[in-house]
């Protein structure tokens, strides 16, 4: 027989797109149209119902950049249309390839019940099934006119992503307001033609089955009557029943279907949208639910369920229905899909506190699942805490996004730092925006990695990033893609019963060890530098309001421990820990409001803290320190305040080169007529700490123009070229043994100050950057003289250790990586800790010397980025960091001195020494959160970890008389099978595992 299959395929082609699919619709008339154009933002439902609209029509501009548009139309269904189905057809301007992207609207009946979203891949509401003929119809339409940022020449800069900047010019035009007949067997026709054509695509030349559907498909094109589609589309599918009904092999790969929109919380919208964008979603997937039977949706996000129950009670009210039916599923168990590699240690547990406990407190379900399909990367130490706090399962994305290496594995065990595993799956399928397509179906079940030993994947189906989910096509292919021959098979579950069957049917997967690097998207550790230093200081100041808060309820007869204030705030700062708000890749307007959003989360946890310290400092004029980190400091307590000793003094001096010496019988630090670091020596071991030959705390600037995602990527070849800013305007002497340092460079200004401080080993580096550069990347370098394969930094209770050499591609990918409050560096008995108060990216790189054949590891922290898109302006203005370079630590110094510059000491005065609510006798454990519990017993919770990845012993001791003890998870609720530790004299005494984290909560007598 001749090969007729390429004819065949342009005949399908051809005839779906001309013939067959416009003929869904035979017979329209059309709808009558009024806008009401709402001034500023979005205005309630009531009040969008009510307002007088002004007649429009089809061809009509809409919509500036931001605004809303409340859309009436009004129609009569035609008499002789009895018997059919009718849809209303509602095209405000849609481009097909942007769902989520541009415009959308949510329909609403005149009582204000909601009805379903609009959106590019879906502009229908069914009006009548069947109709009577005469039905009058009338709906309303509040149409966002979100622009497009995101064109098709990406990354192209915009001045779109502010609505201070965005103008007035409308983005859309109406194209369709009609009511039209629905032929569903003409719908059905096409979804048959388009799973075989897809199928067919993606099965071997060679092979019988696809000689089968060809030849199916070649005869039911015979049976369509090009004239009369709707008269011979039931033929026409009688003609593929044989090969839709044949069943799949028995050993075909199985795939767990679950409905999804992945919402981002904020991105190229704002958060207000992102309500809107939720019910508009939420509305489509209950509407749906409700018309299939087998269908079942998963939201992850404890925030967007909230705004529905704040914002849209009537989308609600569906919502938690489906939820009772066990089809609308809450999942992941966190308060939003945040970074994981830049949140602290209690904020990224409290990620799954909140989230967590907003699902069990509104429907009693508890997630076993952490779900992140699109996270950048996963930090080394987030095993321990998933487990923490009750969950078993990981579900991610997006390192199938990774440039460089392919992970080897589809669904595995990752372990943490402190040995801790979570049987984690990575969809095969290789998008959270599974459409149902037969080339994702097939590239899932070719690409799995773990065949032979597993056969489950999961396909997240639905569109996604800007919402809009699952729509009835991919629900209709997915019904025939459940048993069907050269097909994976595919069934709707719940990420819950996917993995149960993944889990048992793979019992040794293979263990992948230490961080989940996503070998791409490595500037989001810099980019929006405002938006990261609010994140860490508004972590340290939580950590001072609940500690202070929790020792004047205690401690302050009529002091109310500030419970829903606390909540309100925790949440607030997790939202902006949201993927794409603190790494940084958000629009300005995003930004702009997490700046103004920051400030007043300061204002007000400031006012907590004063209130609590006063109260307990009580009436008089003595000086007192607070010290809220974790080890005592001058001579005051951890968690406890007294009057501050510093022993020794510092001295400057005129160094004989130009320059100065800085010298306080510890540390002598050497800084050049050109204001750079030349030596730095540890007079207690001995040693120099800057590389023969070099200069430390050197600035550099590095062109940065990424391929793609200007604000996620930095390409490695931005090393390739370097300006050293060794230049200075002004070299100086400044207050005590400092000195103060000028430069400028392109249109930028940068002032620092490098203080050697009484009694410190350490040289602290105040940093002010008045940055005014475009497409550039600011970086701080510290040539070592240390000779080490590895070096640490700190991540989620504990630290994690990265080459420092390239061997493999693994290693030469992690050019840029991730840090929290310090970087370690060391040879054996001797260190140094780079440690910061609010940077994230850096790089580690080292060289042999030729003269002397010595190492020098150089450590370059990054300061700030320049990129275009999505917010020109990113990073334009005064920026100020610190850091500190500290020769001589060890990794417990490390640890010490990265809380220390994080937690700046509290004076006020006051009449009593305060004593901490809870002491530790182990520097090594260290205490992350001192808290009342959560459930308003008055309960005293202490969080604490084993930091320097040895094993530690440990006593606890309370500073209350405490009633009884007991080991809970992360929610504050008694750990199943786990002893407590004897309580005496109000003290326990603990043994940790290296970084093993513990919750300890006291009831008080």
């Amino acid at each position: 027989m001749h090969d007729d299959r390429a004819l065949v395929e342009a005949r399908l082609k051809r005839v779906l797109d001309e013939r067959i699919r416009p003929a869904v619709y035979p017979a329209s008339v059309p709808l009558d149209v009024a806008v009401w154009n709402a001034p500023g933002e979005p205005v309630p439902v009531a009040e969008g119902l009510a307002a007088e609209p002004t007649p429009t029509a089809v061809g009509e501009k809409w919509g500036a950049p931001w605004g809303t548009s409340w859309f009436r139309v009004t129609g009569t269904v035609p008499k002789e249309w009895a018997g059919k189905t009718v849809e209303a057809i509602l095209d405000l301007g849609f481009d097909e390839n942007m769902p989520g992207f541009q415009c959308e609207g949510l329909v609403y009946r005149p009582d204000g019940t909601p009805v379903k979203g609009l959106n590019p891949r879906n502009q229908w509401v069914r009006v009548a099934a069947p109709a009577e003929g005469g039905e009058e119809v009338r709906l309303h339409v509040e149409a966002a006119s979100n622009p497009v940022i995101l064109d098709y020449h990406p990354f192209l800069p915009t001045q779109l992503g502010d609505k201070e900047t965005a103008g007035s010019e409308p983005q859309y035009q109406l194209e369709r307001m009609d009511l039209a007949v629905f032929d569903e067997t003409v719908w059905q026709l096409v979804i048959d033609l388009e799973v075989l054509g897809e199928l067919m695509q993606e099965l071997p030349q060679d092979s019988g089955r696809r000689y089968d559907i060809v030849r199916a498909v070649g005869r039911a094109l015979d049976a369509v009557d090009l004239q009369d589609v709707n008269g011979s589309a039931a033929a026409a599918r009688a003609q593929l029943e044989g090969v839709l009904t044949t069943p799949a092999e028995p050993s075909a790969h199985r795939i767990s279907a679950v409905g999804h929109a992945h919402i981002d919380s904020a991105w190229l919208w704002p958060l207000r949208e992102t309500v809107r964008k939720v019910a508009r979603t939420t509305s489509n997937m209950t509407a749906l639910i409700e018309d299939e039977p087998d269908f079942v949706f998963a939201m992850s996000q404890a925030q967007q369920w909230a705004w529905i129950k704040e914002h849209r009670p009537e989308v609600w009210a569906k919502v938690k229905k489906a939820v009772a039916d066990g089809r609308f599923v809450p999942a992941g168990g966190m308060w939003v899909e945040s970074d994981t590699n830049m949140p602290g240690s209690e904020a990224m547990a409290r990620q799954f506190v909140h989230g967590k406990r907003f699902f069990l407190d509104e429907f009693g379900v508890e997630n076993d699942e952490a779900w992140l399909p699109d996270t950048f990367g996963f930090a080394a130490g987030l095993p321990q805490i998933i487990k923490a706090a009750g969950s078993k399962w990981l579900l991610t994305q997006k390192i199938s996004w990774s440039q460089t290496n392919r992970f080897p594995h589809h669904t595995f065990n990752w372990e943490g730092i402190d040995g801790t595993r979570i049987f984690t799956h990575f969809p095969p399928v290789d998008t959270y925006n599974c459409s149902m397509k037969g080339s994702e179906i097939a590239h899932a079940a070719k690409n799995f990695k773990d065949k032979g030993v597993a056969r489950h994947s999961l396909a997240p189906t639905g569109w996604g990033d800007g919402g809009g989910g699952t729509t009835r096509e991919m629900i209709a292919k997915a019904g025939r893609l459940r048993d069907l021959e050269g097909s994976a098979t595919v069934e709707w579950e719940t990420p819950a019963a996917f993995f149960e069957k993944a889990e048992a049917e793979y019992p040794n997967a293979p263990v992948w060890v230490g961080e989940l690097y996503l070998e791409l998207h490595r500037a989001t550790l810099t980019s929006q530098a405002g938006t990261k230093q609010g994140n860490r200081r508004s972590e340290h100041l939580l950590r001072e309001a609940e500690l202070w808060a929790a020792t004047a309820a205690v401690r302050s007869p009529g002091f109310t421990y500030p419970y829903e204030q606390l909540d309100r705030v925790w949440k607030t700062v997790l939202l902006h820990q949201f993927h794409d708000i603190l790494p940084g890749s958000s629009i300005a307007w995003v930004h702009r409001e997490a700046r103004a959003t920051y400030a007043a989360v300061a204002q007000e946890l400031n006012g907590i803290i004063d209130k609590a310290q006063r109260a307990l400092a009580g009436e008089g004029s003595g000086a007192l320190v607070f010290n809220s980190t974790p080890h005592t400091r001058d001579g005051v307590p951890a968690g406890g305040a007294c009057a501050a000793a510093v022993d020794g003094a510092s001295a400057i001096a005129t160094r004989a080169d130009g320059g100065f010496v800085l010298d306080n019988g510890l540390l002598r630090v050497e800084i050049d007529g050109r204001g750079l670091v030349v030596s730095a020596y540890d007079l207690v071991a001995d040693r120099e700490t800057v590389a023969p030959g070099r200069v430390a705390n050197l600035p550099q600037v590095h062109a940065d123009f990424p391929n793609m995602w200007d604000a996620w990527d930095v390409d490695e070849f931005y090393r390739n070229t370097v300006t050293d800013l060794t230049e200075a305007d002004r070299v100086e002497a400044g207050d005590g043994a400092s000195v103060r340092v000028v430069r400028t460079f392109g249109d930028s200004r940068l002032t620092q100050v490098l203080t050697l401080a009484p009694g410190a080993q350490r040289l602290d580096i105040d940093t002010e950057v008045d940055w005014h550069e475009t497409e550039k990347f600011l970086k701080l370098a510290f040539p070592l003289d240390i000779h080490a394969e590895r070096y640490a930094s700190e991540t989620q209770f504990g630290h994690f250790y990265r080459a420092t050499h390239t061997n493999t591609s693994w290693e030469a990918a992690k050019f840029e990586a991730c840090n929290h409050r310090f970087v370690h560096i060391e040879e054996p008995g001797w260190g140094v800790a780079l440690v910061n108060d609010s940077t994230y990216g850096h790089d580690v790189t080292r060289t042999v010397r030729t003269e002397d054949s010595g190492t020098t590891t150089t450590v370059r922290v990054s300061l700030l980025r320049a990129p275009r898109f999505p917010d020109p302006e990113t990073d334009q203005g005064v920026h100020r960091f610190r850091h500190a370079l500290v020769p001589g630590a060890a990794i417990g110094d490390a640890v010490r001195e990265g809380y220390r510059i994080n937690l700046p000491e509290r004076r006020i005065t006051g009449g009593a020494d305060v004593a901490p609510l809870v002491t530790v006798d182990e520097d090594a454990v260290v205490v992350t959160a001192v808290k009342l519990a959560d459930d308003g017993s008055g309960d005293v919770v202490v969080r604490f970890h084993e930091s320097r990845g040895g094993r530690a012993k440990a006593r606890l001791t309370t500073g209350f008389a405490a009633g009884s003890v007991a080991v809970t998870d992360l929610l504050e609720r008694p750990l199943d099978g786990v002893t407590a530790p004897e309580l005496a004299d109000d003290a326990v005494s603990v043994t940790l595992r290296p970084f093993e984290l513990m919750t300890l909560r006291f009831t008080r007598s």
